[in-house]
């Protein structure tokens, strides 16, 4: 990826990211002032590790684990004097394919993500975070089925790419793009990253931007 939009991508995360608030149904939900970009993946994949990194800060998206929010969707925001939410909004959605959760629960923030992904005009791209180490899962099939359904521009992201050889890396990467060839909302390119190790931040980050700037 060419140095500039390596640099452009940095510049946009550089910025004083905060939480802008945490919306439990469609009711709540922000006005769709800016671009929105969101983050999908299951419970155990290093969403909120991967958030922080992006914006190189360690807890801003400690704000997704506490109690009460675990089923929200969360939105960070940088303050603008042209108002809130206008311009790039990061939105972090639930963790999905936890069995801890009871049922009803699951089905209500299930229910809220499906009707945000299918009504929020705004959405740019969902970020479908996949464990290295795992692959894709029946339960991101389901996910990924749900994205082609709405019409819905997403790509796949690798997190703890350190945690396994680049050999296997390399056939990960083959091997799920090759899987994605049918469907047509998926975007044909693998970010592999590693929050611990800050790989692949910068293309994500250069990637966003560039989301970003297509449809501002």
């Amino acid at each position: 990826m060419a140095d500039d939009a390596i640099e452009v991508g940095r510049k946009l995360f550089a910025r004083p990211w905060t939480f802008w608030r945490g919306t439990p149904d469609m009711k709540h939900l922000p006005p769709m002032t800016g671009v929105e970009i969101a983050f999908a993946g299951r419970s155990n994949v290093g969403k909120s590790s991967l958030i922080n990194a992006l914006v190189g800060q360690n807890q801003l998206a400690r704000t997704s684990n506490t109690p009460g929010r675990t089923q929200e969707l969360n939105f960070f925001h940088v303050p603008s004097e042209a108002g809130p939410g206008t311009g790039l909004v990061v939105v972090d959605m639930p963790g999905y394919g936890f069995a801890a959760a009871p049922e009803a629960k699951v089905k209500a923030w299930t229910k809220v993500i499906h009707d945000y992904l299918r009504g929020r005009q705004n959405l740019a791209r969902v970020y479908v975070l996949i464990d290295a180490r795992h692959g894709i899962k029946p339960v991101d099939v389901e996910v990924l089925d749900e994205l082609g359904k709405a019409a819905v521009s997403y790509q796949i992201v690798l997190t703890k790419a350190d945690q396994i050889s680049p050999t296997a890396l390399d056939k990960l990467i083959a091997t799920t793009l090759e899987s994605l060839k049918k469907r047509a909302a998926a975007f044909p390119e693998i970010i592999a990253t590693s929050s611990r190790k800050g790989e692949g931040i910068p293309e994500l980050r250069a990637a966003i931007a560039r989301v970003a700037a297509e449809r501002a």
